[in-house]
């Protein structure tokens, strides 16, 4: 087949946004919770950024947090596009006291499918998941509504250790770094990183068990979930398969401002139109350090996947940062990504062919009056 006549991916291409973000809140009684991440155990996912916090009378304590950002992007053609969406998510958790233990209910939505439609936003060079039963290719899928819906049961073992376990039909698998909307190094970017589907992707799956176990500055955790992506039906969970995938995690966080993570899992059919499983790998470490102007923070990681159906590797590397002056806010991301040719060049199948990616993004934010 000839492609001459096709966009090549390896020009130097450029994308432009324009956005305004709305950090969501409860502004009235409410502290923050600086752990990075939480140690604390109430759900298995580690997070960096910050939770309002209400407690109520009854001994419930709840918690929101959120983000919407409204962009203008413009990404180079031919391969990308210029519109006008909206990347947003809202998370909820409400806790309590439960026999020796904590019980924690956790909720996270987006309205995504409706302010970015199905086929999500141009990004050049991304890849993952599907639109109208084919690739999406050069674009960020959106989330679906329901991000998250969990519920974890934390015990105390010692003033030390603790055990927690967890589940529910949309959930956070052990593998990976933290999410990108939740780190610190990212809250702001509005970007999913290109390697997102080889470092974090598995932060929706559609049906999850989980345990977790805390000692001191360090944490083991093991999940066994259901290992496609989320299909193109964003308004429901009816994807929601058997748990036919597993991963594994290890936290070592060996004081307040540094966490290091390793994890390994095996993915079932993650993509529905490429054929084979996959296992994954990734590393990552992640500084924060806060102050009463704001905060700084930087995250590094590698990711590898490996599909059984191909003799070769596909790889991801990112450096992230982010620096709050109040009231501004700097952020970078550097990226060194393989992607898949032939599904970028348009080709019917899945070669297996990849090339490498960098991408440099820089972006700064005000916040207004």
């Amino acid at each position: 087949m000839d492609l001459g006549s096709r966009p090549s991916p390896f020009r130097l291409h450029y994308g432009f946004s324009l956005g305004i973000a709305l950090l969501l809140g409860i502004p009235v009684e409410a502290s923050q919770d600086h752990d990075h991440p939480p140690s604390s155990g109430d759900g298995l996912e580690l997070r960096e950024t910050q939770l309002e916090h209400v407690i109520s009378s009854n001994g419930w304590t709840f918690m929101q947090d959120g983000m919407v950002f409204v962009t203008f992007n413009r990404q180079a053609k031919p391969m990308g596009s210029t519109e006008f969406g909206s990347q947003n998510w809202w998370m909820g958790m409400a806790s309590r006291a439960a026999g020796s233990g904590t019980v924690t209910v956790r909720g996270m939505l987006s309205l995504e499918p409706l302010t970015l439609g199905g086929d999500g936003y141009s990004e050049i060079f991304q890849t993952g998941e599907t639109y109208k039963n084919e690739a999406l290719t050069n674009r960020q899928h959106p989330h679906d509504l329901g991000m998250q819906l969990t519920m974890a049961w934390r015990l105390p073992l010692s003033h030390r250790t603790s055990i927690t376990v967890a589940g529910g039909p949309v959930g956070e698998a052990t593998l990976g770094p933290v999410a990108f909307m939740h780190r610190q190094s990212a809250a702001q970017n509005p970007f999913a990183p290109l390697g997102h589907h080889t470092l974090d992707s598995t932060h929706i799956a559609k049906g999850i068990l989980a345990t977790r176990v805390d000692h001191g500055p360090l944490a083991v955790e093991g999940s066994v979930f259901h290992g496609g992506e989320p299909d193109e039906h964003r308004w429901g969970i009816s994807d929601v398969g058997a748990l036919d995938s597993w991963a594994t995690r290890v936290w070592l966080r060996p004081n307040a401002h540094l966490a290091l993570q390793v994890s390994h899992g095996f993915l079932k059919k993650p993509e529905a139109l490429e054929p084979g499983n996959l296992r994954r790998t990734t590393a990552s470490v992640s500084w924060l350090t806060e102050s009463e102007a704001g905060f700084s923070a930087v995250t590094a990681g590698y990711g590898q996947n490996r599909r059984d159906h191909e003799a070769s590797l596909s790889d991801a590397f990112f450096v992230e940062a982010s620096h709050r002056f109040s009231p501004h806010v700097i952020y970078g991301r550097f990226e060194a990504v393989d992607v898949e040719t032939g599904l970028l060049l348009g080709l019917p199948e899945h070669t297996g062919h990849a090339a490498s990616v960098l991408a440099l993004t820089v972006g700064t934010l005000r916040d207004l009056p």
